[in-house]
């Protein structure tokens, strides 16, 4: 029974996020996903290759990492910000509550259901954030194949920085924020029309 409620709400929640990027194709609505990411000091090697004999290795600095949150339309429009400290429920309180104050027509960000996400601070502000246009829809639980900012961190780690960039901490955050400050402008991602099955 519990997987069918699931299955279920998979399937109301995704109609709805299909008429919400009906809406914003037609420009009726902005829409943004929203996500956080944390890009490490150790670079994201998924596979190589090398000869028998042949040595390999890769720089890497020392330190935890740059955490990463944005706030992505498919139109590449981003809001970007990064931060050595860790991501919590007020750090985003705090980004939606800047882009709150920005929007010039109905706005829809999109989550997952990280706790920071619905957290009591968020969850009292969902109110006073509605009356300026901006509105919150969750994804259904599991489903970060719907979060087109999964596709943003992916190019970023995979794609755009090089292993050089983890020579050293203050290089790699340097190419960070150089290459997501950029998206939009000289970086842009090809987004796939959403499925509507």
């Amino acid at each position: 029974m519990k997987d069918q409620e699931t299955e279920e709400v998979y399937r109301h929640k995704r109609e709805i996020l299909s008429e919400l990027e009906d809406l914003s194709e037609k420009g009726l609505i902005a829409l943004y996903y929203g996500d956080e990411s944390k890009v490490a000091v150790e670079p994201c090697v998924p596979y190589g290759w090398q000869f028998a004999d042949e040595e390999a290795a890769m720089p890497t600095g020392s330190g935890s990492g740059l955490n990463c949150f944005a706030l992505l339309s498919r139109e590449n429009q981003a809001r970007i910000e990064t931060t050595e400290k860790a991501i919590n429920s007020q750090f985003i309180f705090e980004r939606l509550e800047e882009f709150s104050l920005t929007l010039r027509k109905l706005t829809v960000v999109v989550l997952d259901n990280a706790r920071i996400h619905k957290s009591k601070i968020i969850k009292e502000r969902i109110k006073a954030w509605q009356a300026r246009g901006l509105y919150i829809f969750y994804l259904p639980r599991y489903s970060p194949h719907l979060n087109i900012v999964e596709i943003l961190w992916r190019k970023l780690k995979y794609e755009w920085l090089a292993p050089s960039d983890y020579r050293d901490k203050e290089n790699l955050f340097y190419q960070i924020r150089l290459a997501l400050t950029s998206v939009g402008q000289s970086l842009f991602i090809e987004f796939s029309r959403f499925r509507h099955t």
